[in-house]
């Protein structure tokens, strides 16, 4: 894709660290890098960790692509079945995690990008995500937090648009992927809808090579499709 740096925040997850080896292996870009809260103490969700990576990046090669491979699903909280089952606490630690940690992200790390050339800042979204395709209900803390990356992703590819003419920011639907987010849930899944990382990786590594201008703003599943918004 190009000479610059490749950031992958998330590195230490299961999608994460395989889209960190397959960039590496495939030196599409001229450095990759791949942070967590568990190898460098990154905590997306405090502005002053988030600054201080961008400080660190800052007098590196120019940053083209921004892999967001963070995300939060159940870790001490279900996902609700029913608005009865709704908390303050579950809400502000999904939206914290899913849609204030890429927020900050981009507010410091998108003034790295390119302007000349193309890049990409990218986020791992969901399909539940969707307000168009919700047609099950539940899991309200979950969808409504990928609903608002959702929208934030879209808003930064409308004001991008005008000064990075190049550029893409789109979300990321990974399909099923059997890591520790979804193993309480893979009851139903079929074998061959049910990914390794790996194979994740590919898909979406895949999804970016095929990503125009114009698609930027969008959310994309592993298979290409346009996710509803």
């Amino acid at each position: 894709m190009g000479s610059g740096l490749a950031l992958v925040v998330g590195a230490s997850g299961g999608v994460g660290a395989a889209v960190l080896d397959q960039l590496r292996a495939a030196a599409r870009f001229g450095r990759v890098h791949g942070v967590s809260r568990a190898v460098d103490g990154l905590d997306i969700t405090d502005e002053a960790s988030v600054a201080a990576l961008a400080a660190r990046l800052s007098d590196g090669p120019p940053l083209e692509l921004v892999f967001v491979a963070t995300g939060v699903l159940h870790d001490g909280f279900e996902p609700e079945r029913s608005f009865k089952a709704l908390e303050a606490a579950h809400l502000r630690r999904d939206f914290e995690v899913n849609a204030l940690g890429p927020a900050l992200l981009a507010r410091h790390l998108i003034p790295l990008l390119p302007r000349d050339r193309r890049a990409l800042f990218v986020a791992l979204s969901a399909r539940v995500g969707s307000i168009g395709d919700n047609r099950l209900g539940g899991w309200h803390s979950y969808r409504a937090s990928k609903a608002a990356l959702n929208m934030i992703l879209k808003t930064l590819a409308v004001e991008l648009a005008r000064t990075h003419p190049q550029a893409v920011v789109a979300g990321l639907h990974p399909g099923t992927v059997d890591t520790d987010l979804s193993k309480p849930f893979q009851r139903g899944v079929t074998p061959e809808t049910l990914f390794t990382p790996e194979q994740s990786a590919t898909h979406l590594l895949a999804v970016l090579d095929g990503l125009q201008p114009a698609d930027s703003g969008g959310v994309f599943a592993w298979d290409g499709a346009r996710v509803p918004e």
